[in-house]
């Protein structure tokens, strides 16, 4: 309506000449020129245009009556954009004709006239085209923001330097061009060709700045990609890609693995492996990811618009740059990814256990090391170490196909049983451990041990059988110095006395520990101790129960040491036996022993001597030899000495050590197995060694009086003594029951506390010679009378030779009972 109302009013202003006419048509002719010569850009699918019209309206209003302009400033609009659709058609008639009414108004308000000064002329003719231009862009930036969805002020601000030098560049040309009409207004025919050479060179220096732009954009971009992660990449590539080619959509599509990843500038809509259609509809522009050889077919990168498209020369060559810049860059993600996958995958192997899946020994180490180190470790810290009792037979028997399996079961197991802050792992073979971490005092770690020791005693099924393997556990605290492997040493030495005690759990004691920090340090020493012959003999007498009369002693080695005092075996024996000092150990004692002996039968005492043997001597050839040489040195018969041997000695050993002991026992010394009945192959030993006698090992003696089943180990002991006509002497006794009990179930000798402890051969031989109740050579009194008649449970063996004469001549009679 405004239009038509405009267009009434300026037809009903006649021309008032045919000069007049003549400036009317050239109006016109300018302002469809304006509107024809034009610079494009294309944002997203629309197409804008940067046109001259302001230019030639502003003349227009400064040389016309404002209906005129308006008129045809109509008219040049609608010829010069006939070919546009009807809503854009009138869209830029109307644009421009309020343009044309702003500027025409601003001049006239301004009291235009051709008559003032040239320089007032042109700031009124500033101040118009100032309106024209701000009326310009606040009409269309607002419609183009609004069909390409950008925000408004990116326009605004975009390109603002060249907008600004257009802005002045035209109105250069509009000064200019008023100046020549107001010399002659006919002269106005020879703007169009200024204004075309002013287009040319302002359309080719934006398109050189767009050029520009965009290779810097396209730079940016491919630094940006030069990331190492994938979907970050794909994130940077999509946003970057819409901005760099002002795309509605990308698409970038994977083959490996077929993820399809879609989104804009505002960032990612979706990304997935079965994408639904795209909601953005018009033209497709796909483009290969390929490397610059093209030996590469990554997947493909595709640009959508909503709106028909078509790319220029220079957009084609940078996509398919860009498309290159992505395809290297996916690669090197992808190759990052697999390097770092491989990277975690060697870093988890070397931490856990391949079998099981559980931590190694080494992962075990480290997170104690960094708990028992870290600043904020609370509570307390334990570890409990887990061997399996019964591991081996189930290997010998079923295999280790099977035995993997029982290994793997027991993994399960510990792992079901295991709080969320534990760390479980294996160590190797058939040992496993628990790290427990943030207990609340340390006595809460005996009952988190119980836990987890005990689905390790239900039965497993291998291979349709059921079997039972149960665990010996070692429970340590963390100690205040040492780390780690002090923790793990403390560990182990709880667990190997849970096994010899033939207890589930056992909890670390220092005071039980004999392979403490210390015994390093005098390891050292071994060499000058056997070479000052600082090792000793003590003597603990072995005594006939019923008598009281001492027939025979055991030598106990001790380390007279210089600075330290006397130091028990336990904490010097085994590095002896695991370093070349054996033979001179091992002949130092043995003399020493003799000597005593020697000594004693001097005195009117002929005592049988024991000495221990270890099993790495018997692995000698040369042992009976020297063993025999030093009792014909100090002069003693064979039957003097007894060697005894402990359960240690492996049955596979005893192919090698039964020529050893054969030669022995034929030259006339005597055997006995130690500690009897605390291993697992006592009766496999007794069938290959020729022993003399057995020694009752000092834990049935202690537990007699209050288990059932150590009264029963004794008694079977005592039982199959008889059977095989062995002597069979009782270790640890420390109480007067305990050595009538013992008496009463049939054993003739003992040892222990009770008759004395272990003496130097000197004092031994003073305890001999004062004796007890003026008897020499007795250390307690009879268990009876003189003459007394008794029933005893079964035959007595003496225990040697001279415990059955003692007893015998203190008036004792043994009466089989009837019926046995």
């Amino acid at each position: 309506m405004t239009l038509a109302a405009l267009g009434i009013a300026s037809v009903s202003a006649p021309a008032r000449s045919l000069a007049d006419v003549a400036t009317l048509l050239a109006l016109a002719l300018v302002i469809a020129l304006g509107m024809l010569v034009k610079a494009r850009i294309r944002i997203r699918s629309t197409t804008h245009l940067i046109s001259w019209n302001e230019t030639a309206i502003v003349l227009g209003a400064a040389v016309a009556p404002m209906s005129w302009v308006v008129l045809c400033t109509g008219v040049g609009v609608a010829l010069a954009s006939w070919r546009l659709p009807r809503i854009k058609l009138l869209f830029a008639i109307s644009k421009n004709i309020i343009v044309a009414f702003g500027a025409g108004t601003t001049l006239a308000a301004l009291h235009w006239g051709s008559s003032a000064e040239v320089p007032h002329l042109i700031g009124m003719l500033g101040v118009a085209y100032l309106v024209a231009a701000l009326l310009d862009d606040l009409l269309a930036i607002p419609v183009i923001a609004l069909a390409s969805g950008t925000p408004v002020s990116r326009h605004f601000l975009s390109n603002l330097d060249l907008r600004l030098a257009g802005f002045a560049v035209r109105f250069v040309v509009a000064a200019c061009t008023l100046l020549i009409l107001k010399e002659d207004p006919r002269l106005l025919l020879a703007v169009p060709p200024l204004v075309l050479s002013l287009h040319l060179a302002y359309s080719t220096r934006i398109r050189t700045r767009t050029e520009q732009q965009a290779w810097q954009r396209l730079a940016r971009t491919t630094d940006a990609l030069n990331v190492v992660d994938l979907d970050q990449v794909l994130t940077t590539a999509v946003t970057q890609a819409a901005e760099l080619f002002s795309a509605d959509e990308v698409e970038i599509e994977l083959r490996e693995g077929g993820r399809v990843v879609r989104g804009g500038t505002r960032g990612i809509a979706y990304d997935g492996d079965a994408p639904e259609a795209s909601t953005v509809g018009g033209t497709v522009v796909p483009v290969p990811l390929e490397g610059h050889d093209r030996s590469v077919d990554l997947g493909v990168l595709r640009l959508r618009f909503a709106g028909p498209v078509e790319l220029s020369e220079r957009e084609q060559y940078t996509l398919r740059t860009f498309a290159s810049a992505l395809c290297t860059a996916a690669r090197n993600a992808q190759a990052y990814a697999e390097l770092a996958r491989v990277a975690a995958e060697h870093a988890h192997d070397a931490a856990h256990d391949s079998l099981t899946g559980l931590a190694n020994r080494r992962q075990l180490l480290d997170e104690g090391t960094k708990q028992l180190t870290g600043r904020h470790a609370d509570g307390v810290t334990a570890l409990v170490l887990i061997d399996l009792n019964h591991f081996k037979e189930v290997n010998d028997t079923l295999g280790h196909g099977a035995g993997d399996r029982v290994l793997m079961q027991v993994a399960d197991r510990l792992r079901g049983a295991a709080s969320p802050g534990d760390l479980v792992a294996r160590l190797g073979g058939d040992e496993f451990a628990v790290l427990l971490r943030r207990l609340p005092a340390p006595a809460i770690a005996a009952h988190r041990a119980e836990a987890l020791l005990a689905p390790l005693h239900e039965p497993l099924d291998v291979d349709g059988m059921r079997i039972s393997v149960e665990a010996s556990g070692g429970i340590a605290v963390a100690p205040a110095t040492g780390g780690m492997a002090e923790l793990l040493r403390r560990a182990d030495v709880a667990m190997y006395q849970a096994k010899r005690a033939g207890q589930r759990i056992s909890t670390y004691a220092p005071t039980r520990d004999t392979a403490d920090l210390g015994r390093l340090t005098l390891n050292g020493e071994l060499p000058r101790a056997v070479a000052d012959h600082e090792f000793t003999v003590n003597f603990q007498p072995i005594v006939d129960l019923g008598t009281g009369e001492v027939t025979g002693a055991e030598a106990l080695a001790r380390w007279r040491h210089p600075t330290h005092g006397l130091i028990d075996p336990l904490r010097f024996l085994e590095a002896v036996e695991r370093s070349g000092l054996l033979p001179a150990f091992a002949e130092a004692i043995l003399d020493q022993a003799l000597i005593a002996a020697g000594t004693w039968r001097d005195a009117g005492f002929d005592l049988p001597v024991s000495v221990n043997v270890s099993p790495r001597s018997l692995l000698d050839a040369r042992f009976p030899g020297a063993v025999l040489a030093r009792l014909r040195a100090h002069d003693l018969p064979p039957d003097r000495l007894v060697l005894e041997l402990t359960e240690t000695l492996t049955l596979s050993q005893l192919d090698v050590v039964d020529r050893v002991l054969s030669r022995l026992r034929d030259s006339g010394v005597r055997l006995a197995l130690d500690d009897f009945g605390t291993g697992y192959s006592s009766l496999s030993l007794l069938s290959r060694i020729p022993v003399h006698e057995l020694k009752i090992d000092r834990s049935f003696v202690t537990a007699m009086e209050s288990s059932a089943e150590a009264a029963a180990v004794i008694r079977s002991t005592l039982d199959l003594g008889r059977s095989l006509d062995l002597a069979v002497v009782a270790e640890g006794v420390e109480s007067e029951p305990q050595r009538r009990a013992l008496w009463e179930l049939g054993c003739v000798a003992g040892q222990g506390h009770l008759f004395a402890r272990p003496l130097p051969a000197g004092a031994l031989l003073a305890a001999l010679q004062r004796g007890a109740g003026g008897r020499p050579g007795v250390l307690a009194p009879p268990l009876h009378d003189a003459g007394a008649v008794i029933r005893l449970p079964g035959r007595r063996q003496g225990g040697r030779g001279r415990a059955a004469g003692s007893a015998q001549g203190a008036g004792l009679a043994a009466e089989e009972p009837k019926g046995r």
